[in-house]
């Protein structure tokens, strides 16, 4: 029998506000993440002469940004082109992304690596070129070496030590490290602020517009290289609010997530297979080379899948990487990925890391134009956040942070802008949900685990219609009762995001009867261009049911000349 609250229904906020009695703070522009994407968008509204407040869920440097191996995508062989990166990106796109928002990103690009660079951040050069040329790698998807990275494989960390610096030092920017924000506020249909916690206490932030760039989400799966908060708090804020929500069905799994059971799970990075690493079984056996012409630089899809099938095939839990194949020593070409293995007593030299693949990046978020406006007026979205359109269906390994660096400059300008328009202003107070007087007592990481364990189970690498819908029920049945905590906790609220964006990747990948990318069906494993060469948006309905709408059909730009 079916529960009253199998379908999941969300509040527009997951709890009353008061700011009689809470602290309000006033700015030009709030930007809600510190990553690429976020920090982007504050210096470049601050640039067009903004006052910013920056708001990081905990410390500034700690991000999905920090984490990032591999690096920034962009053209610099003489043999590449950037048709070739723009045919690439739409390859692996699947024919459903928006090619206007791909040619502006990849054309783009050198730009953004020389604002980067005057922000400070250093990227590695090719020893003894007297011309100080950029060291390129290879990643999956890409026809040439056109990845720039720094320190070998620590590229996030530069980009975003080099960020981190430029943040604090600006004169129009503010940091707040450690707000979470619970909720964001609309007055008369427009975003005018938000409602944090910070040390304990709530605080209201009035705003003339508001950058949602939290981040990813992959958390809400059991196997992940996401750090501990990416929970969708973003995702899960702008569908509250009423923004619009696209392409929430593809969830793109890393292929080589470094597996050692009851050990933290380490990214490691595509670069590795793009130096010449290759996948191995547990008898040794290749297997890439007859799934696909790229073999082990095929898109990660299709890299994903082809080392679950092995896994089921050899009943194991993981597979191999095997760096023998290497040329060069893989101690000085990846040292962060040498060092976490030692701690292991594993020698890239002559040892094979066991790999499984793992959550790693969120495709969907709020719909965006180029400049990261959302539906609702006031507020934008930047990053993986966002759904701009670029990725389609499957992210082109090292165009992310590529994104950040070119759409969050453009959200920034655009962001200051809308702040100097006329708004209503932040309401004194606001409800929530009804608490009932007798609360249900719920073990938070029991449900947190059960959650992570179901995605992963059931709306992950492969999907039916029966585990979508069985999945469906379930977040619905635990999100009904979880937002009846008397207590608003950051805990709770984390889990209550979670819960949300889950609900819209089980609702999406129902609505998607085929194949296509990240989204794989079991019960429909083909691509239908007739019938799904389109984008899927989600909103929130007036009840805070998830109401689904086909967008138009797309003409399949992954198989037209670029």
């Amino acid at each position: 029998m079916q529960a009253p609250y199998a379908t999941p229904l969300f509040p527009s906020r997951l709890a009353a506000f008061d700011l009689r009695t809470t602290p309000l703070l006033r700015t030009e522009v709030l930007v809600i993440g510190s990553g690429i994407a976020g920090a982007c968008t504050a210096l470049a509204a601050a640039e067009a002469g903004a006052e910013v407040l920056l708001l990081a869920k905990g410390a500034l440097d700690d991000t999905n940004t920090a984490w990032a191996q591999g690096g920034i995508a962009v053209v610099q062989l003489p043999e590449d082109s950037v048709e070739s990166h723009l045919a690439d990106t739409l390859r692996v796109g699947a024919g459903v992304a928006d090619a206007a928002v791909v040619r502006h990103v990849v054309h783009s690009a050198q730009a953004a690596i020389e604002w980067l660079e005057r922000l400070g951040t250093h990227f590695d050069r090719r020893a003894g070129d007297p011309d100080g040329a950029l060291e390129l790698s290879r990643e999956g998807g890409h026809s040439f070496a056109r990845v720039v990275h720094s320190n070998g494989d620590a590229t996030g960390h530069e980009i975003q030590r080099a960020l981190a610096v430029a943040l604090q030092s600006h004169p129009r920017i503010t940091v707040r490290a450690h707000a979470f924000v619970r909720d964001l506020v609309l007055a008369d249909g427009r975003c005018v602020g938000a409602i944090a916690m910070q040390d304990g206490m709530e605080i209201g932030v009035e705003a003339g517009a508001i950058v949602v760039a939290t981040g990813g989400t992959g958390q809400i799966y059991r196997e992940t290289t996401n750090p501990t908060g990416a929970s969708g708090d973003g995702h899960a804020l702008c569908f509250r609010a009423g923004a619009r929500m696209a392409d929430c069905e593809f969830v793109q799994f890393h292929p080589t997530t470094l597996y050692i059971a009851g050990a933290s799970r380490f990214l490691i990075s595509e670069v590795v297979r793009g130096a010449g690493a290759v996948l191995r079984d547990r008898n040794g056996e290749r297997f890439m080379q007859g799934a696909h012409p790229m073999q082990e630089l095929a898109p990660r899809d299709v890299v994903s899948r082809a080392i679950l099938d092995r896994m089921v095939a050899t009943n194991d839990t993981h597979v191999y990487l095997d760096l023998s194949t290497v040329q060069g020593d893989p101690h000085k070409l990846f040292p962060s990925i040498a060092r976490i293995c030692s701690t292991f007593d594993l020698d890239l030299a002559k040892d094979p890391i066991p790999v499984r693949p793992g959550a790693h990046y969120f495709v969907g978020g709020a719909v965006t134009d180029g400049h990261g406006k959302t539906s609702v007026p006031g507020l934008f979205a930047v990053g993986e956040a966002a759904a701009s359109g670029l990725h389609g269906a499957n992210r082109l390994a090292s165009n992310s942070l590529l994104e950040g660096a070119v759409i969050g400059q453009a959200a920034g300008r655009a962001a200051a802008d809308t702040a100097r328009e006329r708004h209503p202003g932040l309401p004194r107070r606001g409800t929530g949900p009804s608490l009932p007087q007798d609360p249900p007592r719920l073990l938070h990481d029991d449900l947190l685990y059960s959650l992570k364990s179901l995605m992963w189970r059931q709306v992950g690498l492969r999907r039916t219609e029966a585990s979508l819908r069985d999945a469906r029920e379930r977040i619905g049945f635990w999100h009904h009762y979880l937002i009846k905590a008397p207590v608003p906790s950051r805990a709770n609220c984390e889990l209550a995001n979670m819960l949300t964006t889950a609900a819209l990747v089980a609702e999406a990948a129902l609505a998607r009867a085929e194949s296509r990318g990240t989204h794989f069906r079991d019960d429909f494993p083909a691509r239908d261009d007739a019938r799904f060469c389109r984008r899927i948006f989600l909103q929130r309905a007036a009840d805070g049911a998830i109401r689904t709408e086909p967008g138009p059909l797309h003409p399949a730009t992954d198989r037209l000349p670029a």
